[in-house]
């Protein structure tokens, strides 16, 4: 099985059209890879908490590096000491494989 480290080092890969969204197997199987994320819908998501306000956007910072990089971007609710990363593949109105990529990332992002 696939490790959320195995997902972490994937590379998101660009949508061509006709890719459909992932089953609810698919998804429950890349969910159990993740720590704290929870499903709501065609979106995961998962609340960050930080020390303070500079940790926080430092965060939101190196998010939105990382979202460039991948060409995936996340929807992100920033507050004080936290931040909501949610992630949802809106060119097909659903779940893909490149949101958990970037939510493996995110958490990679937040272990530094």
């Amino acid at each position: 099985m696939e490790q959320v480290n195995d997902l972490a080092s994937k590379q998101c890969k660009p949508y061509t059209g006709g890719v459909p969204p992932l089953s609810q197997a698919e998804t429950d199987s890349l969910m159990k890879q993740l720590e704290g994320w929870q499903q709501s819908g065609n979106l995961i998501g998962k609340i960050y908490r930080f020390k303070n306000y500079y940790q926080t956007i430092a965060f939101v910072n190196a998010i939105a590096w990382m979202a460039h990089r991948e060409d995936h971007h996340p929807n992100l609710a920033v507050a004080y000491d936290s931040c909501r990363v949610e992630y949802s593949t809106h060119a097909i109105n659903g779940l893909s494989e490149n949101d958990f990529i970037c939510a493996a990332k995110a958490d990679a992002l937040f272990e530094l």
